[in-house]
């Protein structure tokens, strides 16, 4: 609020109607005057200004540098086509002429941007030598040393200063009061009256409306499920405990501004109370949200009801301690006291900070022994009897928060002692402000989980819609619930790390850094990555993709199926639509970044020696994948045979096909193999199926009665055709044998080998009634006499 505060009359004053020539002016101005002020910055506000100055400078720059390239690049472009003039030669009058006005605003316009580049740099400087200015005052202002505040030396110079210093207080006391006195006396009372019922019904009423409020919806039967309900709640108590108490002062201040009740010596301590009391406001809710002290089911940490009943207390004086301190701050500088007084309130403040945390650290010590006993007759229980089970109840952040606190207040103690009161504050208000911090993002973080995974669970109205209307299934919802829960999160920790960083230095330097990030990060001479392109990408890729399977999912269920084509020709369709949908999304995502076919057709060719070697494999697969679905040589539903394996071809990858085999599992098969290496297709030329019977029979057999059992045999099966015919063929008789070589058709490959089973049990029935035998092979044994052996 503060910063905004501050920013709010340059932003107001901002022109929007200058001109880059004036922008770049008043850049170099700007940082003129404020090179000039650097040697006689003292404080670490005049820093801060300067430091705004330095950044509105640049910002003045560099809009004027992006106002001006476009113009030089445009007339660049219409001095191309005129080309340079050649020597000895001249040109028309009108050529000429247009040739000089191009060039002259050409180098007018080059002048200026290369002006607004310069103050760019000046301004990266001067915001460098800003930085190390403050540092070394920081540093300074760390080490400056006292008198201890053991020693009376100090309190003497603090009694010695204390009559200056009370006259000067005293001063401010009746500036404010006659300025309330003429105000009142000048505008009336009324206005005054208002801001302050305002306040106080702010404060009272509507705060505990909204909290009993939220308090009744989180325990209501429609609120979200889950976690959800708890952090939920500890976030609306927390927003509505800093914000009533920040609008109750903000009413009351802008009813007594409004009737000129505040002089304009008071202007910033006005501001800085509503900065103390929503800092104080937000350190009790905060406690309040987290501890709960009278619900114990409601609470977030790992604590027990009398440590949450003292850490509470704690908190309020904190939070009392952290307002008075800001206020007297606020007033010391205001009535600007003697540097002494200042140092001594601070090492006072870093004391009672210093008393807290140890009283803060006794109250987790004792916690951190009882959750130890606990765990102990735990560990006794459960070897006294097996059944009891479950985990003991200890929490690790106690521990770390316990050796922080100790070693904080080693180091503020011994350096109080020494008279290094500026550090002792320091350190006793930074770990303060740290546990804050720790604590805030502690609660924001289980609460964007809990959100993002709620919103985007298959169960909650939000997920369901998604799934209707994308088409996305539930685990790939869930899914991208948790990769928003993991983008949230890592966004609320850079922003916890920024604002814990924030009381080291000057919070606009940080910020500046951040907002040259956001600027983009340049790949190349024409490739700048910004945030907004790369969200923007990210948008335009999820929309394609969507458009992807909605067109896919028209075509199968919608299109394909009141066409004549087969299953296998709307899968290739369907597949190859797929892929290009995805292509096409990818390309306009590109576009979206920034990167144009140009720069991608170099990226492709860079990456083109990779891809050749390492990728050769994976690319070939790909191409043969393309071929598959465009010749179509096999289609889903073929039944093939590739080396000794075959079966049924369920489905064609771009990568690789699915064969299903005889024993229910699935042969994955690059595509190159079914393009490179011979393929049976079973099912490709025609749909029948051929039945060949091969046996033979003695010369004495009567064949014309085996033709017409095998002929009855074809027709009495109800799976064999009779168009095309059985028939029966004599193939030939040599060694005594007649072998006989007949041939039926089915409706499918399929139904071959099953039905020939069939015709040979029924075949070997019939022939064995009618005591027709078929050829058997000869069986010659060789027998050696014995006798014969031993005469030999």
């Amino acid at each position: 609020m503060l910063l905004f505060l501050a920013g709010a009359p340059l932003l107001a004053q901002e022109p929007a109607d200058l001109t880059p020539d004036a922008r770049v002016a008043r850049a170099e101005a700007t940082l003129k005057s404020a090179r000039a002020s650097l040697e006689d910055a003292e404080t670490p506000d005049t820093l801060a200004t300067l430091s705004e100055r330095a950044k509105a400078a640049k910002d003045d720059a560099d809009a004027a540098a992006k106002a001006l390239q476009p113009q030089l690049d445009q007339l660049n472009e219409q001095l191309a086509p005129l080309g340079e003039v050649a020597e000895g030669s001249t040109e028309a009058r009108e050529v000429a002429v247009q040739r000089t006005s191009l060039t002259k605003r050409r180098n007018s316009i080059d002048g200026t941007l290369k002006r607004a580049e310069l103050a760019v740099v000046n301004a990266n400087q001067l915001a460098a030598d800003i930085e190390k200015l403050r540092a070394s005052q920081f540093s300074e202002e760390l080490g400056r040393k006292v008198a201890s505040p053991l020693s009376p030396a100090l309190w003497s110079q603090v009694a010695a200063t204390a009559p200056a210093d009370t006259t000067r207080v005293l001063a401010l006391y009746r500036l404010g009061t006659n300025a309330v006195r003429d105000a009142l006396k000048r505008e009336g009372g009324g206005l005054p009256l208002l801001g302050l019922g305002v306040c106080l019904v702010l404060f009272f009423p509507v705060r505990l409306w909204l909290r009993a409020l939220g308090r009744r919806y989180a325990a209501a039967e429609n609120a979200p499920q889950g976690r959800l309900r708890r952090t939920g709640l500890a976030v609306w108590l927390l927003a509505v405990g800093t914000a009533m108490p920040g609008l109750a002062a903000w009413a009351l201040v802008a009813a007594m501004d409004a009737v000129g009740a505040i002089p304009p010596r008071l202007q910033t301590v006005s501001n800085y109370f509503l900065g103390a009391t929503c800092f104080a406001a937000f350190i009790v809710a905060l406690s309040a949200c987290l501890l709960a002290p009278k619900r114990p089911s409601w609470r977030l940490l790992d604590l027990d009801d009398t440590a949450a009943r003292n850490l509470r207390k704690y908190a309020w004086s904190a939070a009392a301690v952290s307002w008075i301190s800001i206020m007297l701050a606020a007033v010391d500088r205001a009535a600007r006291t003697s540097e002494i007084n200042t140092i001594a309130l601070d090492g006072v403040i870093a004391l009672i900070y210093l008393c807290l945390i140890m009283a803060m650290l006794v109250t987790l010590s004792r916690l951190h022994r009882r959750q130890t006993a606990e765990a102990a007759e735990r560990a006794e229980a459960q070897a006294a009897d097996a059944r009891a089970r479950g985990p003991a109840h200890r929490s690790g952040w106690i521990v770390l928060t316990r050796v922080a606190g100790n070693v904080v207040v080693a180091a503020a103690i011994i350096a109080s002692l020494f008279g290094y009161l500026n550090f002792a504050k320091f350190v006793t208000s930074q770990l303060v402000w740290g546990g804050i911090v720790a604590l805030t993002t502690s609660l924001l973080l289980k609460f964007a989980d809990d959100l993002c995974t709620w919103m985007l669970h298959p169960d909650s109205r939000i997920g369901r819609t998604v799934v209707l209307t994308t088409g996305l299934s539930a685990a790939q919802v869930e899914q991208a619930g948790v990769l928003l829960s993991a983008f949230s999160r890592i966004v609320l920790v850079l922003l916890a790390l920024l604002i814990f960083t924030a009381p080291f230095g000057n919070v606009g330097s940080v910020l500046g850094s951040v907002e040259a990030l956001s600027n983009g990060i340049p790949i190349s001479a024409e490739i700048t990555l910004r945030p907004g392109k790369i969200l923007l990408a990210i948008v335009v890729l999820l929309a394609g993709l969507a458009l992807m399977q909605a067109l896919q999912r028209w075509l199968m269920e919608t299109y394909l199926p009141k066409t004549e084509l087969d299953s296998g020709a709307q899968n290739s369709i369907s597949t190859v639509a797929r892929y290009l949908g995805i292509i096409l999304a990818v390309l306009w995502s590109l576009t979206a970044l920034g990167i144009g076919f140009g720069q991608l057709a170099l990226v492709v060719s860079a990456l083109s020696v990779g891809i050749g070697f390492g990728l050769q494999a994976i690319t070939q697969n790909f191409v043969s994948g393309l071929i598959l679905l465009a010749e179509r040589p096999v289609k889903i539903g073929d039944w093939v045979k590739i080396g000794d394996q075959e079966g049924d071809i369920r489905r064609i990858n771009v990568r690789s096909t699915e064969i299903t085999v005889g024993d229910k599992s699935t042969l994955i098969v690059p595509n190159s193999e079914l393009i490179t290496k011979t393929v049976r297709n079973m099912t490709m030329g025609s749909a029948q199926g051929r039945i060949q019977i091969q046996f033979t029979l003695p010369l004495n057999a009567d064949v014309a009665a085996v033709k017409q059992v095998l002929l009855d045999a074809y027709t009495a099966h109800s799976s064999v055709l009779s168009d095309p015919a059985p028939s029966v063929f004599i193939d030939s008789i040599s060694g005594g044998q007649v072998a006989i070589n007949s041939f039926a058709y089915v409706s499918s490959p399929r139904q071959v080998y099953g039905t020939r089973s069939d015709l040979f049990f029924s075949l070997l029935q019939e022939l064995a009634a009618r005591g027709i035998a078929l050829s058997s092979p000869t069986d010659i044994h060789l027998v050696r006499d014995p006798d014969t052996d031993r005469v030999g």
